[in-house]
């Protein structure tokens, strides 16, 4: 079984893309999720996960969420490789999300983002 559940907080505002060929959409962008356990300095440090979502949800997403939202989302795990312009091998993991749920509205959201 491939299933992730993730919150986190949006790093960059998420913005709509298209396939190569146009025939379909998605958006790209990453998350900052909190770590359970705090260094000896009582700092809390956080992953950043890359996420790709698809179709009408893309849309949703991009109309919805903007840098600093805090979102809930689930989906698979994703890896591959590619050869970059040098010929090196590069390897890459992002989730694809299905299913999500926005925690914040817009005037919590806006207040998160003034502190």
């Amino acid at each position: 079984m491939n299933k992730i559940i993730l919150l986190g907080r949006v790093v960059k505002d998420p913005e709509l893309r298209h396939t190569e060929n146009g025939d379909k959409i998605y958006t790209k962008f990453t998350i900052a999720v909190q770590r359970n356990f705090r260094l000896p300095d009582g700092v809390r440090e956080a992953d950043f996960i890359p996420i790709k979502v698809w179709g009408k949800k893309a849309e949703v997403i991009v109309k919805y969420v903007k840098k600093g939202s805090l979102i809930t989302l689930s989906g698979r795990l994703r890896t591959g490789s590619y050869e970059d312009k040098e010929g090196n091998r590069k390897y890459i993991a992002e989730v694809v999300a299905e299913d999500f749920k926005f925690l914040e509205n817009k005037k919590n959201q806006d207040q998160v983002l003034e502190n």
